[in-house]
């Protein structure tokens, strides 16, 4: 009878059930929460930093927008990396304190800070639209945020494991890493330097399994600090390859869409993109939507309704980016050939001069170039 109270005593609890676990569950989400505000600060300063040093890299040789890499050698580039790389530190330690329905919604703060610094150091122009844009993915944030469920901790790797090789999880898994090819290998190459949603969606598609995965190595983690060692598994280390694979592939799509767009853009535009495709993925592998009521759904699709309107009002206010090359997408002004009566070119004029009846007209257009 000892040694079966022992054993009792050595095995963890499969669900906690200390009086107190409400508080804990309040004090664990607000732990997660200012994580998750001081990573978007973060993260948000990154995106300026980082920008610059790519401008400053593209001075000097070709630009990471067209296949570049000289920004490895740019100091301030790797300031915004740190800079970048604390607040994801902070970010994944909040997954390990709240769910990703509430942690991944405050990336919206990280839209502000962007967009406003872009304003006053990038000479980027945030008009009023594009803060009523701003106002609106906050607003939707706060409703979303309002109306998270609550997500039952896993106690222990195999039972994410298990979460993760469910097949309505594994068809979301191969969906994404099948449109994420896709963009990669036909779209990227094709369409990357005049669609936005070209590189940004790569680094949310790819985003949605960085997080689900992060979030299994910070749970495996949290539990080995608590005595509970998980490191003898190898979903643990596998979980690990996964979140270090797709973070790699996010920074270099992250890089190019930063270098070829205006970044009051791309911010929000990959932060409701991000957004949605995460609380998507957790839904279905967590099942966070499960036992909610209809009006708690109803109002996170609203949330999300109201992130992506300010995702099109504050696209809408775009401003041509200087960093793109003005000999490929600036419209050239019409060219006049003088056209002498031997046949042979006499020079040119450009629009404005005094034309005369043997001039013939050829106008370049962009796409000719």
């Amino acid at each position: 009878m000892r040694q079966a109270s022992r054993r009792r005593r050595c095995t963890p609890p499969m669900t906690p059930a200390p009086p107190n676990a409400t508080g804990d569950l309040f004090a664990a989400n607000l732990t997660g929460a200012l994580l998750a505000v001081a990573s978007s600060a973060f993260i948000g300063v990154s995106f300026i930093v980082k920008k610059k040093g790519l401008r400053r890299a593209a001075a000097a040789g070709a630009r990471a927008g067209v296949g570049g890499y000289g920004y490895l050698l740019e100091p301030l580039w790797w300031v915004g990396m740190v800079t970048m790389l604390i607040g994801e530190i902070a970010n994944f330690v909040a997954y390990m304190f709240a769910p990703a329905v509430l942690v991944t919604p405050l990336g919206a703060l990280s839209i502000i800070v962007s967009a406003v610094l872009a304003h006053f150091t990038l000479n980027e122009k945030l008009q009023r639209m594009g803060v009523l844009g701003c106002v609106l993915c906050i607003v939707g944030s706060t409703v979303i945020i309002l109306h998270a469920p609550e997500e039952e901790t896993p106690r222990s790797v195999t039972q994410i494991w298990h979460l993760a090789t469910q097949p309505a999880f594994l068809c979301y898994a191969v969906s994404a890493l099948a449109i994420s090819l896709i963009l990669i290998l036909h779209c990227a190459p094709r369409y990357g330097q005049t669609n936005i949603v070209v590189y940004v969606g790569i680094c949310s598609v790819i985003g949605s399994l960085t997080v689900m995965s992060i979030k299994a190595v910070g749970i495996a983690i949290k539990l080995t600090i608590e005595g509970i060692n998980q490191a003898g598994y190898f979903q643990t280390w596998l979980f690990a390859t996964v979140s270090a694979t797709c973070i790699i592939i996010q920074l270099i799509y992250l890089n190019k869409a930063l270098d070829t767009f205006n970044t009051a853009v791309v911010s929000p535009i990959y932060y409701a993109m991000f957004t949605s495709l995460t609380i998507l993925a957790s839904a279905i592998m967590f099942k966070d939507w499960s036992g909610q009521s209809i009006s708690s759904i109803a109002s996170e699709i609203c949330g999300f309704l109201t992130v992506l309107t300010g995702t099109v009002v504050l696209h809408s206010t775009r401003e041509h980016d200087p960093t793109l090359s003005s000999d490929l997408y600036a419209p050239l002004s019409p060219i006049y050939w003088h056209i002498q009566g031997t046949g042979e070119t006499g020079g040119k004029l450009k629009e404005g001069d005094l034309l005369s009846g043997d001039f013939i007209t050829v106008v370049r257009q962009d796409y000719f170039v």
